[in-house]
This record gives structure tokens, sequence and C-alpha cells, in this order.
């Protein structure tokens, strides 16, 4: 009867009972980090007094902020590599790839509880993995082997049938799931994959949908561990590390949808959402100034070689540019020599590092109003790092065949080889540094001058009476909030410089206005915080003074840490009290010292003499955390 979701969360249970909405708390046996967050969750760490992780695994990737136009990020690097080697973490250096792509051909274990920094965490599930994406401050808590709390998830069940046609690739049907369900549709869910036609999808077709299962908001996606997997493991020279693990089947789900495999054709997600979703033969014909393929969701050694097959012969269009991240070294390593890679040079692609790049805005910005096609899984406004692009969600196979012609085109109607899986990976760790528990105790933790100490917010007051500092509308991203890109990311570690780059392409003045009224409130509509796990989106608004969001909704993972940072987050009960309130209007909240679980909160609008009421749904943790000012507060408190 029970889901895979079901029997991993019951062989992890330590608090609650599996009850769906119910809060629970489980054991963590992995974790990962990236740098644009590991610096922070590392500093966090450091602060707890964690002598050695308390994991099974613990794993520290350099993918993100590999630009080294100045000595931040490589600073931030040597902390990484460093702090790794004092307390028992694996660390992959630079150049070894993206972490969800390493993760997946390394370390993913069928069964097992895996905690990332980064919201693409998921990826892992193709393994049959329960891998869920979080802040860096709950991955630090979580290496620091305390228990990671949750809401006992809703399950949807989303049933494979067929098999896909010549050109159709696994990054359309996850387009076709979220053309089903939204970019909220999944928020209090995860997503798990059955059905007759999960049999002819390889491990790496199964990762490019549960890497972008968090758009939905999904708590994360899974498949079960069958052959497939089994065969993974086994080129991957890990065939040890497989056990078959499925539903029931009698499991119960909330929800079911079903998608014939048969039918589905391209799909394309227009601007500026993963969600916004048409068929591909529905824009035909539409110019394209950049291509861009690779990222965690499309970089595999079966994306790379269909467009390499898709590219042999031919040059891409003289108005195109075309660039290309394979996801990690042993991609690259295997394109390298089975002549894919030349194959992609020749054809006038750009080849970059074995990292995100452009996915987050790290160099590659396309030209003025230009339209971008990408295989990436987020085309949120100003990502790219050019507010006028149109950037567009694709296959490999579309962007390939795009960028021959120029145009957007339909890949079914291109001839090209349809690559086969290698007999065995090329396996090469030596990128990965392991940890040594004898020399730990002599290492040095570097610390370059752009570390900053972590900022310790106050505990919660009984009433705040403060201005509405910005109010947005429904589905604001993380980037919009904590935007990344080249000029941003190196600051990660500085949450003082940082905090002046908040909402700035939403309100420029945003950093001032909360100087000038000692912070204040945020007011937001449906699915606030949706998008990457930068808890940067939390901690510089709580070093700016914010106390409190008041929304109609919000993201998981935002929400959670807003809550590790001290600020409250809110929701209407009614919505229409959303509409009343303007930007500068003053609140008030009183008797903050009696919050508790269930009940509303009443605000007062002193600007415009009204008073609404708020709700809040924090749990008696939550609530505790909130009134000693955050995690790290309630820890030392605890101690």
């Amino acid at each position: 009867m029970p889901t895979i979701t079901e029997k991993i969360i019951k062989q992890h249970l330590i608090d609650g009972t599996l009850i769906r909405g119910a809060s629970i708390g489980i054991k963590i046996d992995q974790t990962l980090t990236q740098d644009a967050t590991g610096t922070m969750a590392y500093l966090q760490l450091e602060a707890m007094g964690v002598d050695q992780v308390k994991t099974e695994l613990s794993v520290s990737y350099v993918d993100h902020n590999t630009l080294q136009n100045g000595f931040e990020n490589a600073d931030d690097h040597k902390y990484l590599q460093t702090v790794a080697l004092k307390h028992g973490i694996y660390f992959s250096r630079p150049g070894n790839g993206i972490c969800h792509q390493i993760h997946l051909e390394r370390f993913a274990i069928p069964g097992k509880t895996l905690l990332g920094s980064d919201s693409h965490t998921p990826t892992a599930g193709a393994m049959g993995s329960l891998a869920i994406g979080a802040g860096g401050l709950d991955v630090a808590c979580a290496m620091a082997g305390r228990t990671f709390h949750l809401q006992m998830p809703h399950i949807i069940n989303v049933k494979l049938h067929g098999s896909l046609q010549r050109g159709v690739s696994s990054k359309d049907i996850i387009l076709k799931v979220l053309q089903q369900l939204s970019v909220k549709g999944g928020v209090g869910n995860v997503i798990e994959y059955s059905g007759d036609g999960i049999k002819s999808l390889s491990i790496p077709q199964r990762a490019t949908i549960t890497n972008m299962g968090a758009e939905l908001g999904a708590t994360t996606s899974i498949f079960p561990s069958d052959e497939r997997t089994r065969e993974f493991l086994k080129k991957q020279h890990r065939e040890s590390d497989w056990t078959e693990l499925c539903a029931d089947d009698d499991a119960k789900y909330d929800q079911i949808i079903e998608i014939n495999l048969d039918n589905l054709e391209p799909m394309i997600a227009m601007p500026h959402s993963p969600d916004h979703v048409l068929p591909i033969t529905e824009v035909l014909g539409l110019k394209v100034d950049q291509v861009a393929i690779g990222s965690c969701t499309n970089s595999s050694y079966r994306d790379m070689m269909s467009v390499a097959n898709i590219l042999k012969g031919k040059m891409i269009h003289p108005d195109v540019s075309l660039v290309i991240s394979p996801g990690s070294r042993q991609v690259l390593n295997m394109l390298a020599k089975n002549n894919g890679l030349s194959t992609m040079i020749s054809s006038g692609a750009r080849i970059l590092e074995s990292t995100c790049g452009p996915c987050i805005g790290m160099g590659q910005s396309p030209i003025t109003n230009a339209l971008s096609l990408r295989t990436f899984n987020r085309n949120f406004y100003g990502r790219s790092g050019t507010l006028s692009a149109k950037v567009c969600l694709v296959s490999p196979e579309t962007a390939a065949a795009s960028a021959l012609t120029g145009y957007i085109v339909d890949p079914r109607t291109v001839s090209f080889q349809i690559p086969q899986d290698p007999d065995e990976f090329e396996i090469d760790d030596r990128m990965i540094i392991p940890p040594n528990k004898e020399q730990a105790k002599d290492v040095e933790v570097i610390r370059g001058p752009n570390i900053k100490p972590l900022p310790i917010n106050t505990p919660l007051e009984k009433k705040i009476q403060k201005k509405v500092i910005i109010k947005v509308g429904d589905n604001i991203t993380t980037d919009h909030i904590a935007p990344a890109g080249a000029k941003v990311l190196p600051y990660r570690s500085n949450i003082e410089k940082i905090s002046q780059f908040i909402f700035m392409n939403v309100k420029p003045s945003f950093y001032n206005d909360c100087m000038n009224n000692h912070g204040g409130f945020i007011i937001a509509g449906s699915n606030y915080g949706q998008g990457s796990s930068r808890e940067h989106a939390a901690l510089a608004p709580m070093y700016l003074g914010i106390k409190a969001v008041i929304a109609k909704s919000f993201a998981r993972i935002h929400r959670a840490n807003l809550i590790n940072f001290g600020i409250i987050p809110l929701s209407f009960i009614n919505e229409c009290d959303y509409d009343q309130i303007d930007e500068m209007d003053e609140l008030c909240i009183e008797n903050l010292e009696k919050i508790s679980v269930n009940q509303p909160i009443s605000v007062t609008n002193i600007t415009k003499n009204i008073t609404f009421t708020v709700t809040h749904n924090l749990n008696e943790l939550d609530i505790e955390t909130i009134q000693a000012g955050g995690t790290l507060n309630l820890i030392r408190h605890n101690q």
C-alpha cells in the first residue's frame, strides 16, 4: 500500500506520523552544497561548533561562482576546500562539474535521503533517492546531525505510458507536466513517476524530469529504483549501491496524472515562466539569436551526444551564438574521446566550462531584445543578465536544430542518429578530494577578506510597527528578491554588501528605503519566493530589518528560510485585504509574544485606519524559532 515516498520517509522518520500535511522530522543521510550557497552554510556549521559532520556523506561542490574576475570567488573556493577538509566533507574541485550531475553519477543511492542547499537537489530522485532542496542553514543543521523538519507531503502520481517519438525528449515530458500543474501546482507535494513508459527512460532522462520538478514547487520528485537504475549504477562501477525500490501496486495517491508519450510533441516554455508552455508547433519560425545548451537539467552524456549528432557536419547559423556546457568532467572526457566534442567545435559552438554558467547569469548574457533558446530549468525575468531578453526553455534536440537554421524548428523534422547509452562510463574521481579525519585537526581554514561574519538577528519583539517597504505581485522568485549573475554572486559570503542588491530589478530604492525606515514589511501575492533555494533572499532582508512578509501564499523553501532567520511569514485570510495595502503604509502587529498554533493574528493599517486578520500556519518549533530571532539563536540558547 505505501508509495515510494512513504517507504523512504518511514525508514527515516524521527518525529511525527505519516499523515498528509502533518509536521514530521526525518534523518538525513547525505548533504550537498554548492559554492553560491555553501560558504554561508559552512559558516553556519562552524558557528554550531561541529567538529566532524554526522551524515553518512556530505559533499561540497564548486560549480556556480567559477568566473574569477576578482579575488572574491577564488577566496570562497579556498575557504570551501579547507573547511571541507576540516570537517569531514568531500570536496569537488572547480572544473569537475555541476553538483547534481556529479552527485547522480558518483554518490546518489536508492532509498537514501539527500538534503541540498540548491533547489534542484531533487535531480537525484531519478535514482530513487528522496532528495530535497533547502536553505543552507537547514543543510548545516543536517550536517550537524539535527533532524530535518517538513510537512508530510501529499503525493501526486504521474503515470507515463508508451514511448517517446524521435525528436521528443524527457524535457518535453516535464514541460508537459508544468503545463498541466503550473509553477505552484506541486507545492506541498512529492511527484512520483510510474507506468510502462518509465521503462524506456534512462537515468539521465529521468534526471531531467526530477530536476525540473523544482519548478513545480514540489518538495521533490522521484522514480522507482529498477533495472534501469541498476544498469546505470553498474556502468558507474557502483552496482553494490543498488536496491530495488518501487511503490506497492495498491499505493494510494492524492492525485493521478496520465501522459501518453506516444502522442507527446516537442514543447517550449515561453518568457518569463517555466509553466508558460506551448507546443513547439505554435511558435515555429521565430528568429533565434542565442542558443545555450547545458545546465543541471540537460548536460548528460546522452544530451550532449544528441546535440553532437544533430550538429555533425553542419555549421550554426551566422546570426546565432551557440554555447554548450557539458555537465561534468566525466561527460566532457567521454565527448573528447569519441569525437563528439570536436563535432561541436567544428559546428561553430563555443564550449564552456562544466559549470552552471549562463543558467545562473554567470556570463553569456544575450544581446538586447534577444530570443534565447536554453535547455535550462528557469527563464525568470532578468535571470539571463539581459533584462530585455526573451528566454525560452526547450529540449537539447530543439535547441541544436534551431541553432543551425536561425529560427525555431520542430526537431522531429531533423534527421540525426539517436545516441545509445555507453557500455560503461569513464570513472575518474581525482578531482574529488575525500576527507581525512586523521589530518583534519591540522587543517587551517582560510578565510579571504570578502568572507564576513554571520549577521545576528535579535529576538522577536512584542510589537512590530513599521512601514511597507515594497508591495509585489504573484510568483515573485528569489531571482527577483536576490538576483544572481556575475555582479552579485561574488558577495554571497558578504551579507552587508549583497543586501545592496536586494530587489534591485523590481524597486531600485529598496535598500535605501530599508535603511531610512529601519526595515519594515514586505507585501506579496501568491507563491512568494518560488525558484532557487538561496537563503540570501531571506538573510539579506533580515539584515535590512524586514520583520515580516505578508503574502497570499509562499513557496516551500523560501518560507522555511524566512523562519530560519526570524522573519514571520504571514498569509492573508481574505485575499482582498492585499488590495487595500500600499507601499509606505504603516502597519502594526501587537502581542507577538502570544503567537500560538492555529491562532490568527490581527494587523492594523495605521495609515488607512483599518484592521485585517492574517494566519501563519506555524508549528510550535517554528514559533520558538521566530521568537528566538532565528534557528542559530535558538541553537545557541539551547546549548
